[in-house]
Parts: C-alpha cells; sequence; structure tokens
C-alpha cells in the first residue's frame, strides 16, 4: 500500500512543481503524465524480470524503497532548476521540446524506481503467502490503488494546502525509510531501534534545518533573475511574489497573474466597459482586481455596488500583506464585496443583475480558463445583465499585425460571442477588448462619447484620456480589425463540450518558439473525425487478425489479456479526464469536490480488485475470457453514457440538481468508472499467467501495459481529441479503441471453449 501512497502524492507534488516551471496548461499536463507513465511503464517491465529471477526479493524491495525516498526531493529540486537551463531570459515561457525534454529527466529516476516497486513487491508477496505470481500481482494492485486513494485524500486536503514541498517529501522519506528498516532488519527490537533513530533525526535534523534550506536554494534557482519576495502554496496553485526594478508581480503557477504599480492595465481593464454604459450602478468583476482595478472602477459614481469574484483566498491575503496601500482600502469601502468561489458558480446561484459584468482574467490557456470564453458562459453571463448591460473581456493580440493563427483564434471568440449577444463592438490593440449587450443599440464606437462620459464623472485617469480614446478607436483600424475577425463558413463554436478556443490559444502558444509546432497543429486541427475514426477502426481490427494467427489457443487468450489491459488503461484515464473535465464544466472549480472524484476513482479501483480477486475460475480460464470480453463491452460503452450523461445534467441549473450531482453523483460516477477497471485486472492477470512458468515471466509486464495505455490515453486525450473534438467525438474514439480487444476477447473465449479443461 506504501508504493500507491507514495506514488501518488509525489505525483500530485511533482505535477504542480513543473506547472510552475512551464506556466502549464492542459497541454503540460499530458505531456508531464505521459512521461511519468512512460517511466513506470518502463521500471515495472525491467525490473519486473529482476524481480522474477531475485532469491532475495525482501532486500531487493528494501533498497528500492531507500531509493524511491532519496530521489523524490531530487525530483522536486531538479524540476526548479531545470527552468535556467532552458530560459535564455527570466519569466520566459518554455517550448513545448524542452517540456518535453524537461519532464523526461526530472521524474525519470523517481518513477523508473516507483514501477519497480510493484514487480518487486509483486515478487514478494507471492514468495512471503506462498502463492503465484498471479495472485501476487493482482493483490499489490489492489494494495497500491487503496494507498494512492488515501495519498491522493490525504495530499489535497492537508498537505498541500499546509506543507512545503520538501516537508511533505521528507514525510514520505521517512515512511519509506521505516518501510525500508522493516524489510531489512529481523529483530523487532533492532527494527523498533531504527524507527525512533529515524524519527528522531527527521524531527531534529530534517524537518527544521534541511527542508528550509532546501526550499530556499532551490526557489532561488527557480526565479533566477527576480528577487523572491514571497511564495506560498494554495489549494489551487503555487503563489509567487517577485520584485524587479520596483515593480511587484504575482504569479500564478509561473504565468504572470498582475503588476503592481501598471496603470495602464488596470485603467483599460475596467474604463472601456464602464464608459460603454451611460449611467452603470452595478458591476460584477471575475478577477483581476488587486492590481488596482477595483480602485479605478469606485471612481465611477454612480456605482452603488461591485461584486468582486477571486477563485483563490490565498491571493487576498497576499494582496493584503504585500500591497497593502490599495487593498485594504478597497476592502473597507462598503460598495466593495468580495467572494472566494468559481466566478461562473457565482453567476449560476447568484440572484443579482448587473449594468457591467467584465471578465478580468487571462486567454483560455487552459481548460480551466476556457470555461468563461464558451457558448454556455455567455448565455449565463447575458442571463444576469440588465436590459442595457453590458458584458467584456479583453484578449492579447498585436497592434499591427494579426497574424493567421491569432486572426483564427478572435474568429472562434467572436462567432461564440455574436450567437448570444445581437450587438458587439470590440477595440483594437495590444489587448483586443470585446463589449456586447443584449439591447442594440447600447454600444458605441465613437470615441467622443465615451470621452464625454469619463469627463462627465470627473474620473481622474492617466492613460484612458482624451488623446488615448481616439486613438484606439480610429475607425480604419477597428475597420481593419472587424474584417480579420469576421466569423467564417468554417469558423468553430468554443462549447464546454468543445473547448476549440483552448486548443487554438495552444497552438498560437506554441509557434512563439517555433514554426514546425504550427505546421504540426495545424495538420492536426485539420484532420476530419471521420476519417481519423475509420483508420483508428482498421489499425486496430488489423491488429486482432494478427494476433489471431498466435499459434496457440493460450497465446491467443494472453494477447487479449495484454491488449485489454492497454485499451482499459487508455480508457480509464479518458474517463477520469472526462468526469473532471465535465465537472468544472458544469458545476465550476470546486477544488474539494474534484479531490473526492479522484478518491472515488481510486475506491473503484480498490473494490474492483477485490472483486476480481475473488472471482474464481477454472484452471484453463474459459469464464475469464468471457468476462474480460464482457468488460471491454463494458468500457466501450461507457465513455459515450457518460457523454449524454453531462450533456443532459448540463441543461439542467436546479439548485437541487446542482447540490444532487455534485456531491453525490459525480462520486458515485467515479467509484462506477474505477470498479470495472479495478476488476479487469485481476482477471486479465489470471488469463496471462495461465499455463506459465511464472519466473519465466515478469511480474510487472501487465501493469507495464496498462501503464503504457494510459501514457497514450494522457497525451492524446489531453493534446488532441478533446479540445479537437469534444466530449463527443471523443467518446465514440474511445469505444472504438475497446471495441478491438473486445472482439478479440470474444474470439478468444469461442477458442477457449474448444478447449478441453
Amino acid at each position: 500500500m506504501l508504493i500507491g501512497f507514495t506514488a501518488v502524492i509525489a505525483q500530485i507534488v511533482l505535477m504542480r512543481e513543473l506547472m510552475v516551471v512551464f506556466c502549464g496548461n492542459e497541454m503540460s499536463l499530458g505531456l508531464m503524465l505521459a512521461s511519468w507513465l512512460l517511466w513506470t511503464a518502463i521500471g515495472s517491465s525491467a525490473l519486473g524480470r529482476l524481480a522474477s529471477r531475485t532469491s532475495q526479493p525482501r532486500r531487493l524491495m528494501a533498497l528500492l524503497e531507500l531509493l524511491v525516498a532519496l530521489t523524490f526531493p531530487l525530483a522536486i529540486f531538479l524540476a526548479r532548476a531545470s527552468k535556467g537551463a532552458f530560459q535564455s531570459v527570466p519569466g520566459e515561457i518554455l517550448g513545448p521540446g524542452p517540456m518535453i525534454l524537461t519532464s523526461l529527466v526530472v521524474l525519470s529516476a523517481f518513477c523508473l524506481l516507483s514501477g519497480g516497486l510493484f514487480a518487486v513487491g509483486s515478487r514478494l508477496f507471492a514468495q512471503e503467502t506462498g502463492t503465484s505470481t498471479t495472485a501476487g500481482t493482482s493483490n499489490v494492485y489492489l494494495l497500491e490503488a487503496l494507498g494512492s486513494g488515501l495519498g491522493g485524500v490525504l495530499a489535497s486536503l492537508l498537505l498541500i494546502r499546509y506543507l512545503t514541498s520538501f516537508q511533505i517529501a521528507a514525510l514520505l522519506c521517512l515512511l519509506n525509510f521505516s518501510g525500508a528498516a522493516s524489510l531489512a532488519i529481523r529483530s523487532v527490537p533492532r527494527r523498533r531501534a531504527a524507527g525512533l533513530a529515524l524519527v528522531g533525526a527527521f524531527a531534529l535534523l530534517v524537518l527544521p534545518f534541511g527542508c528550509p534550506w532546501l526550499e530556499k536554494m532551490s526557489l532561488k534557482r527557480l526565479w533566477s533573475g527576480f528577487e523572491l519576495v514571497a511564495a506560498r502554496n494554495s489549494v489551487y496553485g503555487n503563489l509567487a511574489v517577485v520584485q524587479t526594478e520596483g515593480t511587484r508581480s504575482l504569479f500564478e503557477n509561473g504565468l504572470a497573474a498582475f503588476h503592481v504599480p501598471d496603470p495602464a492595465a488596470a485603467e483599460e481593464a475596467v474604463h472601456f466597459a464602464l464608459l460603454q454604459h451611460p449611467a452603470p450602478k452595478s458591476l460584477l468583476l471575475i478577477g483581476g482586481g488587486v492590481n488596482g482595478s477595483l480602485s479605478q472602477a469606485l471612481q465611477h459614481p454612480s456605482l452603488e455596488r461591485i461584486d468582486y469574484v477571486e477563485l483563490d483566498p490565498a491571493v487576498l491575503d497576499l494582496a493584503l500583506e504585500y500591497f497593502p496601500a490599495a487593498w485594504a482600502a478597497l476592502r473597507a469601502d462598503p460598495r466593495v464585496h468580495v467572494h472566494n468561489t468559481d466566478g461562473r458558480l457565482f453567476l449560476q446561484t447568484t440572484n443579482l443583475r448587473f449594468d457591467v459584468l467584465i471578465v478580468n482574467l487571462p486567454e483560455p490557456q487552459t481548460a480551466q480558463l476556457n470555461r468563461f470564453y464558451t457558448l454556455e458562459f455567455f448565455r449565463e453571463a447575458a442571463s444576469k445583465l440588465t436590459p442595457a448591460g453590458v458584458f467584456s473581456f479583453q484578449l492579447k493580440a498585436s497592434e499591427d499585425y494579426i497574424s493567421p493563427d491569432l486572426a483564427e483564434f478572435l474568429r472562434c471568440i467572436d462567432n461564440t460571442l455574436r450567437q448570444v449577444f445581437p450587438e458587439i463592438v470590440t477595440i483594437p490593440g495590444d489587448t483586443v477588448h470585446f463589449f456586447a449587450t443584449a439591447q442594440a443599440g447600447s454600444l458605441t464606437n465613437d470615441p467622443q462619447e465615451l470621452i464625454a462620459r469619463l469627463r462627465a464623472r470627473h474620473i481622474h485617469t492617466s492613460y484612458v484620456r482624451e488623446y488615448y480614446l481616439p486613438y484606439r478607436m480610429m475607425p480604419d483600424r477597428m475597420l481593419d480589425l472587424e474584417s480579420q475577425i469576421v466569423p467564417q463558413v468554417e469558423t468553430r463554436t468554443n462549447r464546454d463540450f468543445a473547448p476549440i478556443a483552448y486548443y487554438f490559444d495552444v497552438a498560437l502558444w506554441s509557434t512563439r518558439f517555433n514554426a514546425a509546432y504550427r505546421r504540426v497543429f495545424q495538420t492536426m486541427a485539420r484532420v476530419r473525425f471521420g476519417a481519423l475514426a475509420t483508420w483508428l477502426a482498421l489499425a486496430l481490427f488489423g491488429l486482432v487478425a494478427l494476433l489471431r494467427w498466435l499459434p496457440a489457443a493460450e497465446n491467443r487468450a494472453r494477447a487479449s489479456a495484454g491488449l485489454c489491459v492497454a485499451a482499459m488503461g487508455f480508457t480509464l484515464i479518458g474517463l477520469e479526464m472526462l468526469l473532471l473535465l465535465a465537472f468544472q464544466a458544469i458545476y465550476g472549480y470546486v477544488y474539494q469536490q474534484l479531490a473526492i472524484i479522484i478518491a472515488g476513482f481510486m475506491l473503484g479501483m480498490t473494490l474492483g480488485s477485490r472483486w476480481g480477486l475473488r472471482a474464481t475460475a477454472p484452471a484453463t480460464g474459459p469464464r475469464d475470457v468471457r468476462r474480460l470480453f464482457c468488460l471491454q463491452l463494458l468500457a466501450a460503452l461507457s465513455p459515450v453514457l457518460l457523454y449524454l450523461l453531462f450533456d443532459a445534467l448540463a441543461a439542467i441549473k436546479s439548485p437541487a440538481t446542482v447540490f444532487l450531482a455534485s456531491q453525490i453523483l459525480f462520486p458515485v460516477l467515479a467509484v462506477l468508472c474505477g470498479l470495472f477497471g479495478g476488476y479487469q485486472f485481476p482477471v486479465a492477470t489470471r488469463i496471462f499467467f495461465s499455463n506459465s512458468k511464472d519466473r519465466a515471466r515478469g511480474p510487472g509486464t501487465l501493469y507495464a501495459l496498462d501503464l503504457a495505455g494510459a501514457c497514450v490515453g494522457a497525451v492524446i486525450l489531453s493534446s488532441y481529441l478533446v479540445p479537437v473534438f469534444g466530449f463527443r467525438e471523443t467518446a465514440w474514439l474511445m469505444a472504438v479503441v475497446n471495441l478491438a480487444p473486445a472482439v478479440l476477447a470474444g474470439l478468444s473465449a469461442l477458442g477457449k471453449q474448444a478447449v478441453p479443461a
């Protein structure tokens, strides 16, 4: 159980560390997860062969636990130090190539050893209990799933809230050192003495002295080129306040959130939108209020109420501590109402209506941010506006030249916005500002009218002034922008369950580093779903035809078991991603609930493994092969059923339904998805090892196939299938992936029936 407990906590910590290095989105997460699964699969397979030959698995297990304990803090240090290896300028965002290389190097040692622990643990379990490798592998899989579930909950709800990364690493080192000592030392008194010595050393030396020293030294390397003022972990990510040349900046997960002072950005964020309304009384500002935007908005005399939504309360705590001059006064203003929640969740649950609604968030660089630029969100925003209400947001662009990639991205957003709001005005520049309203004639593109309102309200500004507005709103510039971003026939609509704008933004981001990335992304985006599904089906069923030529029925059954396990690994990672993204899209980013979903998934795998272990079959295994066939059919059907359920839930907005779905239905779905995946592994293990010599076949082989399938799924699903084709088409492709192994298992079951028991 310690294997899974250590691995999942280390995965959470290292993924968060690399997210800071990469300023990452879901594509970087997919690359990191793929690297993790790849190295773990290699370790399980390679060390599995060593485990099958060793006569001392206990000693080998103890050695691997010691090495795993030591490589975890080393991986944290390497992750933070890696940024300087590729970053030529402080604050530069790394490209996809350096991301892949960094992930592979940083995660290699820990994941190789962690994967090997599974294989060696299976061998040790079989030896200690006097059972076969089949039973050992299945039981260790069950215990690993249980440990992963416990570790995921503990890390998400406790460890990352209150401890630094090196403090978490120290606790895991202590646990693994103790586990290694219990394996290597037979004598109970000596084992207890070793445990007490380890606890004393960590309590007196490592935690009070070693961890702070490593934290300080590694953070200095991470933020090389900046003066680090403060760093803090929250449940939503890593926050850092840095200072350079008199300006303080807040970084969230390595990405600049805002700078103080930055009067130009603060003024543009709110004044353009508020001036579009003749007399705004209520304002909803989602994100980005700490940099001075709120204080600028409060200059409008007609405003009676400002609701400011900020997801992470730690951002406001840092603002009060390190930007006190402005933020303390704002919190004391009775017109300002601060809400620490997700912006969409606030919109769905509030009964208020607003004259102006401003989304002051970064571009849709992640699937989470993309939720604020979709058709569904625009409809929610429109429903909370007063009749002449103004909706506004801004996107990074270019002052003089709109590239084809940028134009395609902006067209997608503009096309989505026009399906909800009949009147839209855009202001060009380095930042393109979008304004939309449901009431025709409410918006103006005349800068003189905005200047008149600015003067009438006696607003004091440094940038949004008489000379600035006519320049930004020159008629020829505005017409040129409109002509370049006007939707075309092939322009896609950005939706919650088809987040194509996120993909366009990732493609746009990648072209900054290498022109080849642009060609790759464009080619991938042009692939038609029907052609992709056809070629995938032909390839998989061609593989099934080849495997049917294997000489013996037992070999065909083992081939079907291996292929089914790989397909299930792909499916399980896909189902987990669909559950998390759907929950996020429908109900908002509620971190505690997401942790419960992950824990439910691992609980389902644990229950399924236990159930599969108790399901006995004859020696030749025809019943197990039939079970495998039924499980693959269920795996093919499950993503399609999930999508249909998500689509139905998204249309229901009643508070009772929201509560039942978020608190009960999604955790239950997670348990059910993990259940049949966990059940399959022991069933496939019995088939794979039937009528074979256990020592001749590595116990980590099936586990490696499971991880390899999950590795492929992590990359393809996160970076391509979901953003380009959406949930529905992704669900159908996942079904195709499982139908081919199901056919092979069904044919093997028929062959098994012909073999005498």
